[in-house]
Formats: C-alpha cells, sequence, structure tokens
C-alpha cells in the first residue's frame, strides 16, 4: 500500500513571531467548506505563569488554504476560559453538521495534568469566526471525541477515547437524539456506568492504546475511521511505537468493524516524525476525501502538522472485510469462582487451573490447590449450571502419590499441577503435571466414569510417567478419540507445543512420548516466547479446535488464542487466531502469586457457548465463555494468516 508523505511536509511549523505558537504547532484537524481549507491544530508558545504554575500553555490555532497544504491567517481561536480547561486546550477535531462547526478538544483541568482533570470540552461556532458556546462534556476521563458529520439511523453519533489517563482505554460509541444531550452529565454518567456496552474494539493486545484520531468519512464501503495506534503502551520493556492505522464501520451501525486494514499506513519515519518536541510520533487528527484520494493531517514529533494520500480505490482494496476482528471471550460476571480457602491448609495459599468435564449436565472441575508450603493438590468443585460453584470437596480428591510428586528435600514445592481431563467410552483419563521441586514431568492415570460419580478416589490408577527423562515437559492433553488408530497427545517441551501419538495407553516397558511434531512460537507476536496447549481439543466438522496460551517477550503476560488442527493430520495448523482471546485484565488476574496469568486447563461445551475454567494469577479460579460458531468463524476466514507488521 502505498502512502505518499506530502513533498512539502511539514505543512505548518511554529510561527516565531506568534508567542502563543512558537513552540510547536500539530494535530490538526481538517475541514473543507466551500472552496476553503480551514485546519484547526493545537498551539503552543513561550511559558506563562498560571495560578503560580509554570508551563507553555496549549490553546486551539486556526489557518486557511485554498489547496489544503499552504496555510495562512493563522489565528489565535480557542483558549482556556473556564476552569475545567484552564491548563490547556489540546488536539481539537472539527465536524460541521446542522449548519453548525462543533470543535472537540481535550480540557486540562488541572496541572501537572492526571485522569481527574483530563476530559472533553466543545466548542460551537455558527461562522469559524467567533465561538458562540462552550461546554464540557464528560465528566470522566476521556481525551478525545469525534462526531460523525451526518446522523445515523437519526441519531447524533460520537466516538471518543475513555479511561486514556486511566488505563486500560477504550474507544467508546454514543448515539442521542438531541444535540444538546452532548453536554448532559446526566447522560454521560450513566453512559459511563456501562461502558462496556458501548466499546469498539480496535485493540489487538491489551498493552497496546488506541486513540481517536480523525472525523469519521463516509463511503459506499463503510465509515473509514483513521486513528492512532500505540504498540506496547504499557509495556516497561519496549518502546513504545506510535502509529497511524485504519478501520471502516459498518454504514448502519458503526459499532461493528466491518473491514480493518492489518499493516500501518504510517510509522514515524521522516525527520519532522522524529525529531520535535516530543520524537517518533505521528498522530492522526484529520482526514478528506477529494479527487479520488484519502488526505490524512496529523501531527508530527508533536511538533509540526504534517499531510499524507493514499489513493482511494487502492486503501479499500486493503481493508479485510466482513472479518470478526473484535472476537473476545466473555468472563463470567461472577469471577472469581473459587478463592482459597484458609480453613483447608491444603488450598490455604491458592486454587487455580481447573480441569474440566461435564457428565449428565453438570460440570465437575478438579482443580489444583497449593498450601502454605507450597504443595500442589487437586480438589474438585461441582457447579449444576457450569458458573457457579455448588458444592466444593474439603479434601482433596488426588493427593501427591509417587516419587516424582514428592519434593526431593524439605522446603522445595512439589505435588501435582495442572490437570486436564479427557472422557474415552467409560473411562476418565486425567494428564498432569508431577513435579518433585527440581524436575516437572508429564503424568498419567484414570478412573472409571462410575467411579468417579460415586467419589471413589482411591480408585484412580497408579499414575504413570509418560514424558521423556530427564526432560522438563508440561501441559499435556490426551485428544477424546483416536486418530489414524493411535491415542495422540498434546505437551510442552520449551518453547514448543509437541505433539505425538501411540498405539495403546499402558506405557509400559519404560515406554515415553517423543516429540513427533511441533508447533511452533510466533515470533514477534502476543505469543513468541513459548505456547502450550490449554485444554483437550474438541472435534468439529471444520477441524480439531484447540486452546493454548502464549507469552509474549514485550510484557510477559499469559494469553490465550485457539488452533484449528486438520481432522486426520493434527500437527497441520489450518488458522491461528492472531489476537488473543482472554488475557489478563481485572485485579485478580493481574496480580497474585504470578502476575498477569490467565490459564485455562478444562472447558465444556453447552449449547454453542465453550466455557473456559482458568486460573487467574496462579491464585483463584475463573470462568469465561466463547460462541463456538463465532470462534469458527473468526478463524475460517482466514484472518490468521495475515501477520502483523
Amino acid at each position: 500500500m502505498t502512502v505518499q508523505r506530502c513533498l512539502e511536509n511539514p505543512i505548518l511549523k511554529p510561527e516565531a513571531s506568534h508567542t502563543w505558537e512558537n513552540y510547536a504547532t500539530f494535530n490538526g484537524s481538517i475541514l473543507k467548506d466551500d472552496n476553503t481549507y480551514h485546519l484547526l491544530y493545537r498551539a503552543i508558545g513561550d511559558e506563562q505563569i498560571i495560578n503560580k504554575k509554570k508551563l507553555r500553555l496549549s490553546v486551539i490555532g486556526k489557518a486557511e488554504s485554498t489547496d489544503g497544504i499552504h496555510f495562512q491567517n493563522r489565528i489565535k481561536f480557542i483558549e482556556p476560559e473556564n476552569i475545567w480547561e484552564t491548563y490547556g486546550c489540546e488536539d481539537p477535531r472539527i465536524t460541521k453538521i446542522d449548519g453548525k462547526y462543533f470543535i472537540f478538544y481535550t480540557a486540562l483541568g488541572n496541572h501537572p495534568p492526571n485522569a481527574r482533570g483530563i476530559r472533553v470540552g466543545l466548542a460551537i461556532s455558527n461562522d469559524l469566526k467567533t465561538i458562540s458556546e462552550k461546554h464540557l462534556i464528560t465528566p470522566f476521563n476521556a481525551k478525545a471525541m469525534t462526531l460523525f458529520p451526518e446522523k445515523i439511523n437519526n441519531l447524533y453519533t460520537v466516538l471518543l477515547s475513555v479511561n486514556t489517563d486511566n488505563p486500560p482505554s477504550s474507544i467508546g460509541i454514543a448515539q442521542f437524539e438531541k444535540i444538546e444531550t452532548l453536554w448532559d452529565p446526566l447522560f454521560w454518567n450513566d453512559w459511563y456506568k456501562n461502558v462496556d456496552k458501548h466499546l469498539v474494539y480496535l485493540k489487538r493486545v491489551n498493552s497496546d492504546q488506541v486513540e481517536i484520531g480523525a472525523t469519521p468519512i463516509k463511503t459506499k464501503h463503510g465509515w473509514i475511521l483513521i486513528y492512532s495506534y500505540i504498540k506496547h503502551y504499557l509495556s516497561e520493556n519496549v518502546s513504545k511505537e506510535f502509529r497511524i492505522e485504519a478501520v471502516l464501520l459498518d454504514l448502519k451501525d458503526p459499532k461493528k468493524i466491518a473491514g480493518r486494514v492489518e499493516k500501518a499506513l504510517l510509522i514515524p519515519g521522516a525527520d519532522y516524525e522524529l525529531n520535535g518536541t516530543v520524537p517518533n510520533i505521528v498522530f492522526p487528527e484529520g482526514a478528506l476525501i477529494e479527487d479520488n484520494t484519502v488526505k490524512i493531517y496529523y501531527g508530527g514529533a508533536d511538533t509540526f502538522c504534517a499531510l499524507a494520500t493514499i489513493e482511494l480505490n487502492e486503501f479499500i482494496s486493503q481493508f479485510e472485510i466482513n472479518t470478526p476482528y473484535t472476537l473476545k471471550c466473555k468472563k463470567f460476571p461472577n469471577n472469581p469462582l473459587l478463592l482459597p480457602d484458609p480453613e483447608h491448609e491444603w488450598e490455604s495459599k491458592a486454587v487455580f487451573n481447573p480441569a474440566a468435564i461435564e457428565i449428565n449436565n453438570t460440570t465437575y472441575l478438579i482443580y489444583r490447590t497449593m498450601s502454605q508450603n507450597n504443595l500442589s493438590y487437586l480438589g474438585l468443585a461441582i457447579s449444576s449450571d457450569g458458573q457457579c460453584i455448588d458444592e466444593r470437596l474439603e479434601t482433596p480428591i488426588y493427593p501427591f502419590r509417587s516419587v516424582y510428586e514428592k519434593p526431593k528435600r524439605d522446603g522445595l514445592p512439589g505435588g501435582c499441577e495442572d490437570p486436564r481431563i479427557t472422557r474415552i467410552d467409560d473411562m476418565l483419563y486425567m494428564c498432569y503435571t508431577a513435579y518433585d521441586g527440581e524436575l516437572a514431568r508429564l503424568a498419567m492415570t484414570s478412573i472409571t466414569v462410575d467411579n468417579f460419580l460415586q467419589r471413589k478416589f482411591s480408585l484412580w490408577a497408579e499414575p504413570k510417567i509418560i514424558s521423556p527423562p530427564n526432560v522438563m515437559d508440561k501441559d499435556g492433553v490426551l485428544f477424546p478419540e483416536k486418530i489414524d488408530g493411535k491415542y495422540v497427545f498434546f505437551h510442552r517441551i520449551e518453547p514448543n507445543i509437541i505433539i505425538d501419538s501411540v498405539d495403546n495407553l499402558l506405557f509400559e516397558n519404560n515406554a515415553f512420548l517423543g516429540q513427533q511434531g511441533y508447533i511452533v512460537p510466533r515470533t514477534g507476536s502476543w505469543d513468541g516466547v513459548k505456547i502450550g496447549i490449554n485444554t483437550p481439543p474438541i472435534k468439529t466438522p471444520q477441524g480439531w479446535l484447540a486452546f493454548y496460551h502464549g507469552i509474549s517477550s514485550i510484557d510477559k503476560n499469559y494469553r490465550l488464542g485457539a488452533l484449528l488442527l486438520d481432522l486426520k493430520d493434527v500437527t497441520k495448523v489450518l488458522s491461528q487466531t492472531i489476537y488473543p482471546l482472554l488475557e489478563p485484565e481485572t485485579l485478580f488476574e493481574k496480580k497474585g502469586i504470578v502476575d498477569n496469568v490467565v490459564f485455562p486447563c478444562g472447558c465444556v461445551q453447552r449449547g454453542d457457548d465453550i466455557f473456559l475454567y482458568y486460573g487467574g494469577a496462579d491464585e483463584v479460579i475463573c470462568g469465561a465463555s466463547i460462541s463456538l460458531t463465532k470462534l469458527l468463524a473468526y478463524l475460517l476466514a482466514g484472518v490468521s494468516k495475515k501477520y502483523l507488521a
């Protein structure tokens, strides 16, 4: 895709003779009215004292042009007048509707700026010569808002960046019948209480940041939204990467993503993007279509205004249309489902990473526990609806039993970890990690369904170690049926998922799993460090569906994705999610014994819903659901084949 920077960039520079804009002029929003281009931009000038605080004040300037490149008649157009904008007016976005000009901007009500004082303000003009009225829009933290240039389904529609300074941030949408609702605090307070219902999901992973860019442009294909995507925004290990990206929103339902351009339209590369007040930034604020060309107005290095163009038909051809980019697991509202129990020493420190099996419409969770001296046992919790725990047994159903699970010396951790359970006929086979404090190996045991239901847990079969000697091996899963006459296992020898098949499940005469096939991490992606299977695969007509976890080199978070494997050759990956389906977001997923972990070991299917049961931060048990139909559509769309730049 050919995005051309204007040869005359930067098209607007600080003006030394204007004390209010001699330091920086950037983030310009464009509006063409009749034959005149109006550029509204953020301007910063000389230092000054405001309320005994020394700062460079941001105001909004305005300039005019007859060609969209050369701008004259620069004036200071919007400046602080109210207490909620005392310390600056930043980053304007202009829309003309109902014969009036609506200019949204970031209003700073405190200094130094923080989330409590960073909100959206609005200035309204009848003629773009004077401001007729001003309003504070959001009573909560928000940094950007833009108004669609026409009503959608007879409703005024806005997009806004929410919680930009109190992450995780989101892009939200709001609609209303009367324009005055824009500055009604009751409307916004109610909207914010239910903010999750109003979001447009553009982030690929939760360590990134998205912010509203230009006012949406209408085309026959949908609304083009050009916006800012900041990779690694919340990471302390990797530098932020500012990108200009584009998404296509549905014409009638702009909350729905109709298409997306996977690669960045622009990343910092020119001198005026690399060097300035804040280096290495490109930030879009304005866009329009003219002569079959998309023109993007953006800020460079928080110092200059610049222009880039792309031919419209080429641009539209880059959108991946009708792909479910925003598919995510829906977390149970009553999470965590299970907490450590201080009255039971064996599960007093942690409960996590549960296997799951459904028998007679009842869900059984076999979960890992941890005692205060770091010994792991397996407990049992039972649910009739799959979402609420009805019963929790007071003693372990599987205490550690072999030399491979007993700590080699006092003070070491050990035990039975991270079970996965598979039913084949009337037998339940359980793979788990046997840990002696020094080496983790893969073990397997079994019990009949009847004995399990009758709670005859003393009848678990003697465990067998099935992984190779002197090799750390974890995350073992047995497929629920034979493939080509053989039993198939997934397991994990870092950093890969290993695929093996065996003739029987006896593992006699020191027989162990080998390393017959591999699925490897994807360098540079959210699963770039190591991967492992999480739950027993689900057979579908389209292929074997398997959930797996990956660890990012950027932030070390554990996230969940899915694989679609060939029915006859499970070493063949038909499709793979490029975005995670589940990631650490809540406090009990981000803070615990191991921070930033979501880790399922079991799932059950109820109707079209797959219920996933996972450990949060290696300390609590949580649940989430996802539609099987939608997940298969996601994978079959082929989106996983297009890796990100």
